[in-house]
């Protein structure tokens, strides 16, 4: 997918819906990785022990992917321009208690979106 800064600069960007995780869980590792290089990121999301990093790493091998084919990018240069969750639909699930009661478990789901470009 392609898509353009105020600058006018060509980014490549990627998409994951409807991801099994919250959204502040998947904040705090968008936050390592934003502005830096590709390669570096990639690094960071392989050693970090966080959830969130499989279907982030997942998702930067695709927008790189997006780059390289059909932007003709080189990848050696780019870097996670702009990062960005929201929140999903959440799943609402019931949990039985005590006496007959039940107590409502919401489980949260992600949408994630991750652009890169090429350095100047």
């Amino acid at each position: 997918m392609q898509a353009t800064d105020n600058e006018g600069v060509i980014m490549a960007t990627a998409k994951a819906k409807y991801i099994r995780i919250a959204p502040s869980k998947v904040k705090l590792v968008l936050d390592l990785i934003r502005n830096k290089p590709a390669d570096e990121a990639m690094a960071i999301l392989k050693h970090t022990p966080k959830a969130a990093c499989e279907p982030l790493e997942k998702l930067l091998k695709s927008a790189m992917a997006n780059a390289e084919t059909n932007l003709d990018m080189d990848i050696t240069r780019l870097f996670v321009s702009d990062c960005s969750v929201t929140q999903g639909p959440t799943l609402k699930r019931i949990r039985p208690r005590a006496r007959g009661s039940a107590n409502r478990i919401n489980k949260k789901t992600s949408h994630i979106t991750l652009s890169v470009k090429e350095a100047e």
